[in-house]
């Protein structure tokens, strides 16, 4: 188990494999973006995307359900997030992409407020099959603190 004392800044992992379909891409854009590039390769024809490409937000999507999987494997005592700071759709993923992560640990803190709790920011970046970034963000973890009795730098 990973706890905020575990945590080291610079620190990265890479990990993921996220083959995503063209089902997938017309049920979540039908559902949750439903732009006419993201349904139609007539409209999406018409675009500078060229053919359907995923929404960003179900790139978001993919990309924390990679995130998801790690902690299975990676279990660490987090606790959520409170936001993100940063967040880019650098290059369109589209139907038949295979999607990977990398994640680095930017900086972290000990809760002033409560004790038991950590906060770190880490850069998270998607990439596709030809390791082009497809989706970079900044966001902010809390974790739980090993030994919340111990003094606060």
């Amino acid at each position: 188990m990973l706890y905020f004392e575990d945590l080291v800044i610079g620190s990265r992992q890479s990990f993921g494999n996220y083959v995503v379909t063209r089902e997938e891409v017309l049920e979540f854009a039908g559902k949750y973006d439903p732009q006419p590039f993201h349904l139609s390769d007539e409209a999406a024809a018409q675009t500078h995307f060229g053919r359907i490409s995923a929404s960003g937000w179900h790139t978001c999507s993919m990309t924390m359900a990679m995130m998801v999987e790690n902690m299975k494997t990676n279990a660490q005592a987090g606790l959520g997030s409170p936001g993100v700071d940063q967040l880019r759709w650098v290059k369109p993923v589209y139907p038949g992409d295979t999607l990977r992560v990398e994640s680095e640990i930017l900086e972290k803190r000990r809760s002033q407020s409560r004790r038991d709790m950590g906060i770190f920011k880490s850069r998270s970046r998607t990439f596709n099959q030809h390791g082009d970034v497809v989706l970079e963000m900044v966001s902010n973890g809390l974790i739980r603190v090993r030994e919340p009795d111990a003094p606060i730098d």
